[in-house]
């Protein structure tokens, strides 16, 4: 084995660092949390890629205090017990300054006891359950709506659809219940009637036991909660049964992909979206936004992933604001100084509240909702 020999130069002794070490002086580490692999993959492929491109494009201008950013990315296999182990594993393993994750509310709710255990910060780009952010973990800050600000972001909605009786159709977990729970409720206070909402576990595919029930309901409108994987097949099986009803998706999807995939299933559906990248100018910071999809196009990656991408995107910059607002890539610091730091984004204007019990709050972006349709295999914006 070769010796390490020590350089004087001008004076100054140089030692010899092992590899690890000089690369953790080197960059910043920030760690990704997703779900790559399992039932929910695609969407967590597409928000890695676009903190990808954050991460990218701020080294390509320096960096952040001098360093580069690493992006440490792991696999939660859509899997809450795999998303707490991967999280204790950036933190303890590879010493990651913050992270981004963990899509899934069920993914993030099992991550935040490792989040207070280790105190490291963490941004959430995805999950909406309320209780992430009520039940007081400082080390949480939210960029996506919760379930209950979207719902109150879609009030506006409800009389020009002409919303007056509606059925729900939600997975089976925190994300999916929670949005059933808001959205009921928010539709009442606006006079409509709840028929049933009927639940699925993220898995199943045969759906057709909860559609024929919804199908003897007389509503006029048909919400739905769940991965695009899953709204695919909910739609094709609803036109296969001859439902015919307003669709609205909540949470988010992916409207490029259900054209793609669900053909003209998904006409006539609409979507509430947080990023519209057909209408880039609702964004944030429209330019932001035009570079980010000139960015994602060049990659040769899917434009139906952009508006789970430009969560990661946001992520990363929002952190990479705070490290240079702490001056360190110190999590207590990082943590300190999310609550200073703002960012037009691709998601809207990213700026964070307190939320939860008092000493121990939660941070929590406004929302900033989109609400777009499906008209002849084309995506069409219903306003701002």
């Amino acid at each position: 084995m070769k010796s390490c020999l020590p350089r004087v130069a001008a004076g100054i002794i140089v030692a010899c660092l092992g590899q690890g070490a000089l690369a953790q002086d080197a960059t910043i580490k920030i760690g990704i949390n997703q779900p790559l692999t399992g039932v929910v993959a695609a969407s967590g492929n597409m928000v890695t890629a676009g903190a990808k491109i954050a991460a990218e494009d701020i080294n390509a201008n320096g960096g952040i205090l001098g360093k580069k950013i690493q992006l440490v990315i792991e696999d939660n296999k859509s899997n809450p017990t795999e998303a707490a182990s991967v999280a204790e594993k950036l933190i303890t393993s590879d010493k990651v300054s913050a992270l981004v994750g963990a899509w899934s509310s069920t993914y993030t709710l099992a991550v935040m006891p490792k989040l207070m255990e280790y105190k490291v910060p963490m941004i959430v780009e995805t999950s909406s359950a309320d209780k992430i952010t009520s039940s007081g973990n400082p080390y949480i800050f939210r960029i996506s709506p919760t379930n209950s600000t979207e719902a109150k972001a879609f009030t506006r909605f409800v009389e020009p659809l002409g919303i007056k009786k509606a059925d729900f159709l939600v997975v089976n977990n925190d994300w999916g219940l929670g949005a059933a729970a808001e959205f009921s409720k928010m539709l009442k206070e606006k006079g409509a009637t709840v028929n049933r909402s009927l639940q699925m576990d993220a898995a199943a595919q045969d759906l057709s036991a909860q559609l024929s029930s919804i199908k003897s309901s007389d509503s006029d409108t048909l919400f739905i909660t769940t991965s695009v994987e899953q709204m695919t097949l909910l739609m094709k099986q609803a036109q296969g049964l001859g439902i015919k009803r307003k669709i609205v998706t909540t949470g988010g999807t992916l409207p490029d992909q259900l054209i793609e995939q669900a053909g003209s299933a998904a006409n006539d559906s609409y979507h509430d979206a947080m990023f519209a990248p057909w209408f880039p100018d609702t964004a944030g910071d429209p330019d932001i936004a035009k570079k980010f999809i000139a960015t994602w196009t060049k990659a040769g990656l899917k434009p139906a992933g952009m508006p789970e991408g430009a969560r990661g995107y946001d992520a990363v910059r929002i952190l990479a604001k705070a490290i240079e607002k702490a001056g360190a890539a110190d999590p207590e610091k990082i943590r300190a100084a999310l609550w200073q730091v703002s960012y037009a984004g691709l998601t809207g204007n990213i700026k964070f509240e307190k939320v939860g019990p008092e000493g121990k709050e939660s941070g929590q972006s406004p929302a900033s909702t989109h609400l777009v349709k499906i008209e002849d295999g084309k995506v069409s914006l219903v306003s701002k």
